[in-house]
């Protein structure tokens, strides 16, 4: 390494009468986005990172001693995409480089981001790859992952779901700091989550991209979501179609069930009210109406994280 690269990185600077404060710590690399993440890494290092230390700079890794994250909120990987990449990289080598942190195993090194251009690099025979070695904890080490395949929109709809979930639920973060966290709304948010109230078939065939999220959103709220999701693939059924046929279905049920009991027709502006409310709050909702006796809304919420956003909606505090 030069001498100039040296000095530079060393925290012994010549003292002088007028010397300067220390710079100040920069934040961790939360909410600053993955070009600040980049950008204070300085200087392409030549050295070989065997055991090298946390420090920001780009180094180069050894390809095998890199693991991916077992948390990682992206699961599919397209494989011709992955071998027009890993093509490109054959002949060009890797141009940006990955995140990682020292694995918590204390052999080698875990993924933060980057994970497909890894991929790439081990398909091209590469012995080596540029990367930034960082000390993430567990939760900004999600963190990133997620933000990075949000940003690049390499997520699926339930990949996405699942990732906000996991930060909910493991790092307390409600649904107004994920939004903030990944520059998205907070509707967008509950309405991913919402997502996850499907049956397990379902969730899969957006995973495989054989439904779209406009098409798993309308079958949230359908009374045999599996059957319907079939008929969707089987028939090319549009998003809108599918909501009208689960706006029927629903219709029919409600239906039938004040036929039985006496009530009056059901009231297809209910319905709507419902649908409405559903994508506002990103939860279940059920109105019953009983006509000149009132009626009952009911929310449906599927973690301690949506029943916290429902009562400091209904008690006026600030989410």
């Amino acid at each position: 390494m030069a001498n100039n690269e040296t000095v530079e990185n060393t925290d012994k600077s010549k003292p002088s009468g007028d010397a300067k404060p220390a710079a100040k710590k920069r934040p961790s690399g939360l909410g600053r986005g993955l070009d600040a993440l980049f950008s204070e890494a300085g200087r392409e290092a030549p050295t070989m990172a065997g055991g090298t230390e946390p420090s920001g700079e780009i180094v180069r890794i050894d390809v095998g001693s890199i693991h991916p994250h077992p948390e990682q909120p992206r699961r599919h990987f397209d494989d011709a995409a992955l071998a027009e990449l890993a093509a490109s990289i054959a002949e060009r080598g890797v141009i940006q480089p990955v995140i990682v942190r020292p694995a918590p195993t204390g052999h080698g090194y875990q993924l933060v981001a980057g994970e497909r251009r890894w991929r790439a690099a081990q398909r091209a025979g590469l012995h080596d790859m540029p990367a930034i070695v960082r000390a993430f904890d567990d939760a900004e080490t999600l963190e990133i992952a997620l933000v990075e395949n949000i940003q690049r929109e390499d997520l699926n709809a339930i990949e996405e779901a699942r990732a906000y979930q996991k930060l909910g639920e493991d790092f307390g973060h409600a649904q107004e700091s994920l939004a903030r966290l990944v520059g998205k709304s907070r509707s967008h948010v509950a309405n991913l989550l919402r997502l996850l109230e499907l049956p397990e078939p379902v969730q899969q065939a957006v995973v495989d991209q054989r439904l779209s999220m406009g098409h798993a959103r309308a079958l949230i709220n359908a009374p045999d979501p599996i059957t319907l999701a079939r008929q969707v693939e089987d028939k090319g059924l549009s998003v809108r179609q599918v909501e009208t046929i689960v706006r029927d279905l629903r219709e029919a049920k409600t239906s039938g069930k004040r036929k039985a009991k006496g009530p009056a027709a059901a009231d297809p502006d209910i319905a709507a009210v419902e649908d409405h409310l559903a994508d506002l709050l990103g939860l279940g909702v059920k109105i019953v109406n009983s006509g000149a006796r009132g009626g009952i809304v009911s929310l449906k919420y599927s973690s301690l994280d949506q029943l916290d956003m429902i009562c400091q909606r209904l008690s006026g505090e600030r989410i």
